[in-house]
């Protein structure tokens, strides 16, 4: 037990904290699930759910907590994060719009519950000016803070720690860049700045290279998500090597999400159809000429590629093969 009265546990693979002397009953109804509904294994041995009030729940205990669902693929394709669960598969950015209004219409017509935000000085000189806040609800749409326009591990998690004590923000988008130019990320610093944030308690989602090396090596380091780049931030090229991007996906343990590139919505689809978990976009839908269509067309694209990827594409041939029978042709 730590000297603030709480202990470390397991819940379902997620390490937390909690109260020291909490029972089981006490902890699943803190975690919004009824008791009686659910079954729990502490330590590899089924706990009898009558006793789930009396047993305490005691540091560096592992607990699996299951229920029943319906068989075969649910409807409900959702996708959790660091222990948040996510609808919709979409990340948009908050950056490059005329003004508030537009980009609150275009997160809407998109359907993302996740916005990158930019940590940024407060405007002093006028601290009555428009802030984002104002016009998208941190309380209804999730704020992932960002590192953008860092270039060392330390100007990242000084912005991260900053973030975190203006808004209690944990899940953070961390990316660290090499240079201005290509705005490619600079591995060494971004891994380095991942181990740090990790021990400190951030559930680090990373901007990286399109390695799958690279990408494992920040799992390890403790990245909640990996989020390879489809090609320059900016570029609207598309995903230019699907190859990796899906080595990427066969080797993750944790959400993968391509993170740049995406141009237009056939980019979003082939990276869902690739097996990503989501997309992340700013560019293509603030620069578009009509930004609230693109949001509409990205929503429809992510969906398009996750049902493609979940229903299973088409063997290739190298020859014609007829969707009609020949035989029997007059």
């Amino acid at each position: 037990m730590s000297t603030d009265g709480t202990v470390s546990i397991e819940v379902n693979g997620e390490h937390r904290r909690i109260v020291s002397g909490m029972s089981i009953a006490d902890l699943a109804a803190e975690l919004g699930l009824d008791p009686a509904k659910v079954a729990v294994e502490r330590n590899l041995e089924v706990v009898p759910r009558s006793t789930l009030a009396d047993v305490k729940v005691e540091d560096g205990d592992q607990l699996e907590i299951v229920h029943f669902v319906g068989g075969g693929q649910s409807d409900d394709d959702s996708w959790t994060v660091a222990g948040h669960t996510f609808r919709s598969r979409l990340i948009v950015g908050t950056g490059k719009y005329k003004d508030f209004a537009e980009n609150a219409a275009a997160v809407e017509a998109s359907g993302a519950e996740i916005v990158t935000v930019a940590v940024r000085r407060v405007n002093i000189a006028d601290p009555k000016a428009p802030m984002l806040t104002d016009f998208i609800d941190p309380k209804k749409i999730t704020y992932l803070p960002n590192t953008a326009g860092c270039f060392t591990a330390d100007d990242a998690i000084r912005t991260l720690r900053l973030a975190r004590e203006a808004g209690g923000w944990d899940l953070v988008k961390l990316e660290v860049l090499g240079e201005a130019k290509t705005l490619y990320p600079d591995m060494r610093e971004t891994l380095r700045a991942t181990e740090v944030l990790a021990k400190e308690g951030f559930k680090p989602m990373v901007y990286c290279v399109d390695d799958p090396i690279a990408a494992k090596q920040l799992e390890d380091a403790g990245a909640v998500a990996v989020m390879p780049l489809g090609a320059p931030i900016g570029s609207g090229l598309g995903i230019q090597n699907r190859v990796t991007i899906r080595l990427i996906v066969e080797g993750a343990k944790v959400p993968v999400l391509v993170d740049a590139g995406v141009g237009t919505a056939s980019d979003a689809a082939v990276a869902m159809e690739l097996g990503c978990d989501g997309v992340l976009m700013n560019t293509a839908i603030a620069e578009a000429k009509n930004p609230l269509m693109m949001a509409r067309a990205m929503k429809a694209a992510v969906e398009a590629g996750r049902l493609s990827y979940l229903a299973g594409r088409m063997g290739k041939r190298r020859y014609a093969d007829p969707s009609s029978p020949l035989a029997g042709l007059i």
